[in-house]
């Protein structure tokens, strides 16, 4: 079994560790205790989906380090990711009788992350919360960071607050329940992560699909811990996105429009590798990158069976990229590839955004 990756986080409001192994799940309450020493009650929030899977093991070792648990289950889906869930998570942490100095932690996926993360930022002006993501999306990209929000009708995510966790641990063997297709889902952030930042991990991600059955969870360990360690290095240098940190949004801007228009039946990760693939085919006619760095973004994309492309109208994704939480009052910051491994955000009006989506979708 591979050795766990131990990854620290310091962010001007809170520094904190990232462990990545296997087997972590038994260690969650030792972690905990460690990492919020003063915590004696916590609420352990998990979706209807993962509790019954992964709530009791948690639940157990946390209870071996001492700690109070009261467990809240909501239904899964991203549907339920709205202010009527969040108000009845925090009604709950209320009714369980958790105080300031007590915790959330969030066993789940990106939604239970989203929501646990925004009710421990809302319950009493903000209590701490540990993320235990169970997805490989989680892993690599939403339980580090701090960002949690809901859905609003207009948009994905547009109710939120910045909260960083007071520890992560991400256990690779809950991988071993996630769906195929969840799980190739999910790549499409790393993939971007190697788009953004790293030539080297791109290459590896291209030649041997993660997703492919029978791959090895001792190598994926090392490469989720590669995909943290490239998001900890821009939080660390922006943690609230007001310059470096808007990098991570690559493929997001399309991205997010295919999501919210197809009415969240595509995942998150399948839509951000669609979005990738069309800002790369845009920045290639434009000149912003060559065309061989389009060609391989869409050839990696296509290994693994992921979308490049979308046929939802271009007045309907221009429409929801309007709407989408990083538009400024005079258009979006779009970032863009400029070879494998490096990015830059360029600023475009709604028309120029108007201009890439025609050049770079529905082919």
């Amino acid at each position: 079994m591979s050795e766990t990756h131990v990854i620290p986080v310091h962010t001007p409001s809170r520094s904190y560790e990232v462990h990545v192994g296997r087997g972590l799940l038994g260690s969650a309450g030792s972690l905990v205790a460690k990492a919020c020493p003063k915590v004696t009650h916590v609420a352990l929030v998990s979706d209807s989906n993962v509790a019954p899977l992964y709530a009791k093991p948690v639940e157990e070792s946390l209870g071996a380090a001492g700690i109070a648990v009261s467990t809240i289950i909501f239904p899964a889906g991203e549907e339920h990711k709205r202010l009527s869930t969040l108000g009845d998570i925090l009604e709950r942490m209320a009714q369980a009788g958790l105080t300031r100095s007590d915790a959330v932690v969030a066993v789940g996926g990106g939604v239970t992350g989203d929501m646990a993360g925004l009710a421990a930022a809302l319950y009493q002006r903000g209590i701490q919360v540990v993320q235990v993501p169970t997805s490989l999306l989680a892993m690599v990209d939403s339980s580090v960071g701090g960002k949690t929000a809901v859905d609003l009708e207009a948009g994905k995510n547009l109710a939120g607050a910045f909260l960083q966790p007071s520890l992560v641990v991400a256990d690779i063997d809950c991988l071993a329940t996630v769906s195929p297709e969840l799980l190739r889902d999910s790549c499409g952030e790393m993939i971007k992560h190697g788009v953004l930042a790293d030539e080297k991990l791109f290459d590896q991600l291209r030649e041997d699909p993660v997703c492919a059955p029978g791959f090895d969870p001792d190598k994926l360990v090392d490469i989720v811990a590669r995909n943290v360690q490239i998001k900890r290095d821009v939080v660390d240098a922006d943690e609230q996105e007001h310059g470096r940190r808007q990098t991570l949004n690559l493929g997001h801007t399309i991205g997010h429009a295919i999501e919210a228009a197809s009415n969240f039946r595509l995942g998150h990760g399948s839509c951000v590798a669609a979005g990738l693939c069309c800002v790369a085919r845009a920045s290639a006619r434009l000149g912003w990158c060559e065309q061989n760095v389009a060609d391989r973004i869409v050839a990696c994309v296509e290994a693994y069976g992921l979308p490049t492309n979308t046929d939802i109208d271009h007045e309907t994704l221009l429409e929801y990229a309007a709407r989408d939480k990083k538009r400024r009052s005079d258009g979006v910051t779009l970032v863009v590839p400029t070879r494998i491994g490096a990015v830059e955000l360029r600023k475009v009006s709604l028309e120029e955004l108007r201009h890439v989506i025609d050049l770079g979708c529905g082919e």
